[in-house]
């Protein structure tokens, strides 16, 4: 069989919060989690914010406790 290589999987980016002086995740930094956030008041995937799958959960962590303490809204105003 032939063997298909898909550029589809192929990781170019690297996570923003890895490495050597990178991101530090706050959830008093409203202004980082918000990139972090669709207009819709979602969590954007790792899969589209190329955020690993460990950084991605203390995102979450972040991003739930700056909704809690009213720094973020839970759900943003976009009505139908």
């Amino acid at each position: 069989m032939q063997e298909v290589h898909h550029s589809f999987f192929h990781r170019s980016k690297s996570c923003p919060f890895s490495g050597e002086n990178a991101l530090k995740i706050d959830y008093k930094d409203v202004k980082l989690l918000s990139r972090y956030i669709s207009e819709r008041g979602k969590m954007v995937p790792s899969r589209i914010s190329f955020v690993s799958a460990k950084k991605q959960r203390e995102l979450s962590k972040a991003i739930k406790r700056a909704r809690f303490l009213a720094l973020l809204p839970y759900v943003s105003g976009v009505e139908d």
